[in-house]
């Protein structure tokens, strides 16, 4: 059975791999790839982040008396996930729980995600349910990384980011990959200049963030976008933006809903500040999109 998965619309195509369920290759119609593709400054495209997003303490999970080692971001993202179905315009994947799984996350779950192409968009549409008797904690998350000049030619920091709404809250610091104090949003809170430098510590961490959707362009010299696209999410609440401290050609849009946990915190993982929380039969729908 193929690994990857080449689907298309009238605007967008794109190669998604069965390992990990991630997106390889997103191209708009003129043919130009927007995703970053992979190399030594960071060896992904676009995982996806469960069941946890972010790192625990110590990478160990705590559950009801049990540790369990859990590393950053979890393991669906190199783990194969089944086929459910495939057409010209999507495909959708499945990871159930196993005994590889339950060592490392004693939850029993179901992920779907479909990804599918309509138009100019890309959309990714994720699915956790819980088909356990207790209650299941997780994360959930995405990672896509785009090109970082946007067009080749622009400079780096001739490129912006735009939110939606405008917003009032704050950022989190990242301290050994766990959240630190809270701090001034490093932007105006509606747009934000891209420069290597606002990365140099690591992410920029926005929890219950307002918007649902930024646009993510290149500026040519007078000014004026050059090329763009637009990241839109639903159900995800909170959001990271990143590049490779030190600088790489990519920059990460994510939505998340959990992140790491902070500084100091090292509980009960039930008990995790922000985390998702399903009983028994249910289940919760996440999405986000890029439009080119």
């Amino acid at each position: 059975m193929s690994r990857t998965f080449e689907i298309r619309s009238s605007g967008v195509t794109a190669v998604v791999s069965r390992v990990g369920a991630e997106l390889r290759s997103l191209k708009g119609k003129d043919g130009r790839e927007l995703l970053w593709q992979a190399g030594p400054e960071w060896p992904r495209h676009s995982p996806v982040l469960f069941p946890v997003v972010g790192r625990l303490a110590g990478d160990r999970l705590l559950h009801e008396g049990q540790s369990h080692t859990l590393q950053q971001h979890g393991f669906a993202r190199d783990l194969s996930f089944d086929v459910v179905e495939e057409d010209e315009r999507s495909v959708a994947l499945r990871l159930v729980d196993s005994d590889e799984t339950r060592r490392q996350f004693p939850f029993p779950f179901i992920l779907d995600i479909h990804v599918e192409a309509i138009g100019t968009t890309l959309s990714v549409r994720t699915t956790v349910t819980n088909p356990g008797e207790t209650m299941l904690a997780c994360g959930i998350g995405a990672h896509p990384g785009f090109q970082w000049p946007l067009v080749e030619g622009i400079e780096k920091t001739r490129h912006r980011i735009l939110f939606e709404r405008q917003e009032t809250g704050h950022a989190l610091g990242v301290v050994g990959g766990l959240l630190g104090d809270p701090r001034p949003l490093p932007f105006d809170g509606s747009t934000l200049p891209l420069d290597e430098a606002l990365f140099a510590t690591d992410a920029i961490v926005m929890p219950d963030v307002r918007s649902r959707s930024v646009t993510y362009q290149a500026l040519n010299e007078e000014g004026f976008s050059e090329r763009s696209l637009t990241v839109s999410w639903e159900g995800y609440k909170d959001l990271g933006i990143w590049s490779k401290p030190g600088g790489a050609p990519f920059v990460c849009i994510e939505p998340w809903y959990s992140m790491a946990s902070p500084v100091n915190w090292d509980g009960e993982f039930l008990d995790k500040p922000g985390i998702l929380k399903l009983v028994p039969g249910d289940a919760e729908s996440f999405a986000w999109s890029v439009t080119v």
